[in-house]
């Protein structure tokens, strides 16, 4: 069983934002710290994989949406977006099967929870859309396949944390290390063992020069800019996202 758990999802390739969440001391404590996909399509792709690596047995990595399309592009599928496209050739050829290989789901014991399914999007799909304020029987569909036993879903995918129960099950979202969506900082979860909803926050003006300075990517400061800076707005993200949740 475990005691404390940290979920970091979305980090989308931002290096500095993962650095200022790992160091966190609660993170530096957890007994695992479980990565919820969409790990490494941004401007430091090979750079954050290199440092989750170095975890070792202590991670735990879950295959997001981007995860897969960075392989799918590589193969000669690009995904259209183009820091993804570009990161997908940045990565070395082990990096990107260890991607390809991640499951899509993993269920894990945690102490006042029970057991935890942790998963990118919903646990039957890595892409599709669920929200803090997604109608009933929206997640009693994308949920219909948990295990009765599983008490809590944790998932990623649109950058907002949030924690609601839907029918009776509680659901789980860290927010994003790199690409929050409502305000800048790197957000996580601390399970320990009940549920934190946690926010790093970092030198953005640090940050966002570090990546320009760092990535070959072309539009690096561009992409800091928007990201780390956190230009969208929660409402903007909820506009954009909720046709995609079936309302």
């Amino acid at each position: 069983m475990l005691e404390h758990v940290a979920v970091l999802s979305d980090i989308h390739g931002a290096l500095p934002a993962l650095e200022a969440v790992l160091a966190e001391p609660d993170v530096a404590a957890a007994d695992l710290i479980v990565l919820t996909g969409d790990i490494a399509a941004g401007p430091q792709p090979v750079e954050v994989l290199e440092l989750l690596a170095d975890l070792g047995e202590r991670a735990c990595w879950v295959r997001g949406n981007a995860d897969r399309e960075l392989a799918e592009s590589r193969a000669g599928r690009p995904t259209g977006i183009a820091v993804s496209d570009w990161a997908a050739g940045q990565l070395r050829d082990d990096q990107l099967a260890r991607l390809a290989g991640l499951p899509l789901t993993v269920t894990l014991p945690v102490a006042g929870l029970g057991e935890v399914l942790f998963c990118h999007a919903t646990p039957r799909d890595d892409e599709e859309v669920v929200l803090v304020d997604s109608r009933m029987d929206r997640w009693a569909e994308v949920l219909a396949g948990v295990p009765p036993q599983v008490g809590t879903v944790v998932c990623g995918h649109t950058h907002m944390p949030f924690i609601r129960l839907a029918d009776r099950r509680l659901v789980v979202n860290p927010g994003s290390v790199g690409m929050p969506y409502g305000g800048a900082g790197g957000y996580w979860a601390l399970l320990d063992p009940g549920v934190q909803l946690r926010r790093t926050a970092f030198d953005v003006d640090a940050a966002c020069a570090r990546v320009a300075a760092e990535s070959d990517f072309p539009d690096a400061a561009g992409w800091a800019d928007e990201y780390l800076r956190s230009r969208p707005s929660d409402a903007d993200a909820l506009a954009v996202f909720g046709p995609r949740d079936g309302r």
